[in-house]
C-alpha cells in the first residue's frame, strides 16, 4: 500500500518515519500548500512530493491519507479522500465544528473507509498499561480523574497558525486539551456535564486561550478536572485515576515532558503505603503504537481505536466547555 501526508509540518516530521519503517508501506508522498516546503520535507526523509493535496488523494495507488494540516483543512481534505477511496487519519482535533465533524464521518460511513482520529496519547504504554489495569478492576470503580497538561509556549506562537482563529478550532484549551478529553472519556466513560473556564494573560498578542480549566461529570457520576496551558514553563503531562480499590497515575510522556512513568497502588487502610512503579525508556513510541493500531484496524475491517466518532465526541465536548464559559452554567451533554 502507498500513503500520502499532507502537510509537511511537525506533525509530519513525527509520523513520516513510523511509515517509512513499515515493510508492509511501498512508498510514500508528502503534500503541502507550500510546494517547496513539501519538497524539502520529501528531501530530507528520502521520498517524494507532490504539488496539491488534490493530487496526492487523486492518485489512485494510494490507499491511505494522513492529513497533518491545520484544523480549517480537515473536512475538505478527510471527505474528498475518503470519497476518492482512501483511509484516512486526521490529526486532532478532527475538525472546526461539529458540522464539519459529521460530514466526515458520515464519508467514512458511505464510503466504508477507516477514519481515525490523532489521539496518539492512547498509544503511550504507561496510558495503555494504566486502561488494562482500570479495565481489569485493579483499581476498582473509577471515582475520579485528574490531568494537567501543560507546555511553554514559544517566543512567536502568536504568528503561528494556532494563534489564528481562522486556522484553528479554538485556543490552547482544544488543541491540548482535547487529548485529556479523549482520555477522561476512554478510562471513565461518556461525559454529561462540563464547565470551564479560559485566559488569555501572557500571549495577548493573539486572540485565541492561552490557558484553560474544566470540571467533568461521566454517566457513572465519576468526575474529572483538567489544566492545560501554555504558560507551563517546564513542560508537564500528568494523568491520574482514582478507584474505590487503588489508583493509577501516569506521569511524563518522554522527550521534554520527561520518563514515562506508570504508578499503581491499592487502597489500604492499615498496611505500610506501597505502589508500583514502572518506567518506560524507550523514548515516545506512540506514533508507531498508533499506526501498527490504525493499519490493522484496516486489514480487520474494524473500527480503529480512538476513531472518527470519538473525535467527534472529543470535540463536542471543548465546544461545549467554551460555550459554558460563555453562558456561565454547566452545559449537560
Amino acid at each position: 500500500m502507498k500513503v500520502a501526508i499532507i502537510g509537511a509540518g511537525l506533525q509530519c516530521r513525527r509520523r513520516a518515519p513510523v511509515i517509512l519503517d513499515d515493510k508492509g508501506i511501498e512508498s510514500l508522498v508528502i503534500a503541502d500548500k507550500t510546494p517547496a516546503k513539501a519538497d524539502a520535507m520529501a528531501k530530507s526523509l528520502g521520498c517524494s512530493a507532490v504539488t496539491t493535496w488534490q493530487e496526492a488523494v487523486a492518485r489512485q495507488e494510494i490507499g491511505i491519507v494522513l492529513v497533518c494540516t491545520p484544523p480549517y483543512a480537515h473536512a475538505e481534505i478527510t471527505i474528498a479522500a475518503l470519497k476518492a477511496g482512501k483511509h484516512v487519519l486526521c490529526e486532532k482535533p478532527l475538525a472546526r465544528t461539529l458540522a464539519e465533524a459529521g460530514e466526515m464521518i458520515a464519508a467514512s460511513r458511505k464510503n466504508k473507509r477507516t477514519l481515525k482520529c490523532g489521539f496518539n496519547h492512547r498509544h503511550h504504554p504507561a496510558i495503555w498499561q494504566a486502561k488494562k489495569a482500570v479495565d481489569d478492576g485493579i483499581i476498582g470503580q473509577p471515582l475520579f480523574a485528574r490531568c494537567r497538561y501543560g507546555i511553554c509556549g514559544r517566543p512567536d506562537y502568536d504568528k503561528e497558525w494556532r494563534a489564528d482563529p481562522k486556522q484553528a478550532a479554538g485556543g490552547q484549551f482544544i488543541e491540548q486539551g482535547v487529548h485529556a478529553i479523549d482520555l477522561f472519556r476512554w478510562f471513565l466513560g461518556e461525559i454529561t456535564e462540563t464547565v470551564g473556564m479560559t485566559a488569555r494573560r501572557f500571549f495577548t498578542g493573539q486572540a485565541m486561550d492561552e490557558d484553560g480549566m474544566a470540571l467533568f461529570r461521566t454517566v457513572s457520576g465519576a468526575t474529572a478536572t483538567l489544566h492545560t496551558s501554555l504558560t507551563q514553563w517546564k513542560n508537564l503531562f500528568s494523568l491520574e485515576v482514582f478507584g474505590s480499590d487503588g489508583y493509577a497515575m501516569i506521569e511524563g510522556l518522554g522527550a521534554s515532558y520527561g520518563t514515562e512513568r506508570l504508578m499503581i497502588g491499592k487502597r489500604d487502610f492499615t498496611a505500610p503505603f506501597n505502589e508500583s512503579v514502572t518506567e518506560y525508556r524507550s523514548g515516545d513510541i506512540s506514533w508507531k503504537n498508533e499506526w501498527k493500531e490504525f493499519t490493522a484496524a484496516i486489514e480487520d475491517g474494524r473500527e480503529p481505536i480512538g476513531n472518527g466518532l470519538d473525535g467527534e465526541k472529543a470535540l463536542r465536548i471543548a465546544l461545549a466547555t467554551y460555550e459554558s464559559e460563555k453562558t456561565g452554567i454547566i452545559i449537560k451533554l
